[in-house]
C-alpha cells in the first residue's frame, strides 16, 4: 500500500502502476480508486503510467472529520501531484471525481497537467437553482443524505441498480457489479460521505471550468440517470474552451465497468490525438 499523509495529517491511499506519461484518476461517490481498474489496466498496458487515489473519507483513504469538500479534494490530489513531481499529466475524473479535476484545474492550474476528461462529471452544477434551473431539485440529494444515513448498506446496493442501468429494459444484471460498488461504499466513512453529498451537488464550478486552458474531453451517456447530461456535458461544453463532447447513445452513469471497451477506446484516441 502506498499512504501520503497531506497538510493536516490525513494519509491518502493510492495506487502508482507502470511508466511513462502519467494519467491520474478520480473517482466517483461513494467508490474508491478500483473503480477504475477497466481503465488502469488498459492504459498500463498502452505504456502509461497510471495513478489513483481513494478520495479522504473513501476507500483505504484516512477517514477525517474536516476536509470532505472540493477545495480540500483538490488541494490533496496537488500534493500528490507534487509528492510524486508529476508533469505532463492526463487527469481523467468520473462523477465527483469529475468535479474534483474541474476543481483543481481552477484551483491549482494547468502547469502539471497536458489534457483533462470529465466523464459523466457533475459540473458546472448539479442542484437546480435559479440560475441554473435544469439542475435536479434539494430533495434529490436530501433524499441521497437519508439513505445514506439510514440503512448505508442497503441504500448502496439499490442505488448500484440505476447506477449501472440494469433498471433499464432487456439489461443484463450483474451482480458482481453491484457487489463491487457496495463493498467500495462501505469501505468509506460515513461521515465523509454524507459531507461529500453536499459538495459533489451544491459545488458551482463554473468558474473552474472558464479557467481550463488545456485540451479536455467531456463524456458522457445520454442515459445517464445519476448525473443527467442537460444540466452537466452540455453545459460543461460550452464553458470549457475548446473542449470535446463525445455522447455515448445509451450509456449509463457507470459506463466506464459496463462499457469498458467503449470508453478506454475513447480515452486512448484522445490521449493520443
Amino acid at each position: 500500500m502506498s499512504l501520503l499523509k497531506v497538510k493536516d495529517g490525513t494519509e491518502i491511499f493510492y495506487k502508482d502502476w507502470g511508466t511513462g506519461q502519467p494519467i491520474v484518476f478520480s473517482h466517483g461517490w461513494p467508490l474508491d480508486a478500483d473503480a477504475w481498474d477497466a481503465q488502469m489496466v488498459f492504459l498500463g498496458a498502452q505504456g502509461y503510467r497510471v495513478i489513483a487515489h481513494d478520495r479522504r473519507g473513501h476507500g483505504r483513504s484516512g477517514q477525517s472529520w474536516e476536509g470532505n469538500e472540493m477545495n480540500t479534494y483538490a488541494d490533496d490530489l496537488a500534493e500528490l501531484f507534487e509528492a510524486l513531481d508529476l508533469k505532463d499529466a492526463i487527469m481523467i475524473g468520473h462523477s465527483t471525481g469529475g468535479g474534483e479535476v474541474a476543481r483543481y484545474l481552477g484551483r491549482h492550474g494547468t502547469s502539471r497537467v497536458a489534457k483533462a476528461v470529465l466523464i459523466g462529471a457533475v459540473p458546472p452544477l448539479m442542484l437546480k437553482t435559479e440560475a441554473n434551473p435544469e439542475g435536479l431539485p434539494i430533495d434529490v440529494f436530501d433524499g441521497i443524505r437519508a439513505g445514506t444515513l439510514g440503512n448505508r448498506s442497503q441504500f448502496f446496493k439499490d442505488l448500484a441498480v440505476p447506477f449501472f442501468g440494469f433498471n433499464r429494459e432487456g439489461a443484463k444484471v450483474e451482480q458482481g457489479t453491484i457487489d463491487a460498488f457496495w463493498f467500495m461504499g462501505m469501505l468509506g466513512s460515513i461521515k465523509g460521505e454524507l459531507d461529500c453529498i453536499k459538495a459533489f451537488s451544491e459545488t458551482d464550478f463554473t468558474e473552474d471550468l472558464q479557467k481550463i486552458d488545456i485540451p479536455t474531453l467531456i463524456l458522457h451517456g445520454d442515459d445517464d440517470q445519476i448525473v443527467p447530461i442537460k444540466a452537466s456535458a452540455l453545459r460543461s461544453a460550452e464553458l470549457v474552451k475548446g473542449s470535446t463532447l463525445k455522447i455515448i447513445p445509451g450509456a449509463p452513469h457507470g459506463m466506464c465497468t459496463t462499457l469498458a471497451d467503449e470508453v478506454n477506446q475513447a480515452l486512448l484516441a484522445f490521449i493520443k490525438g
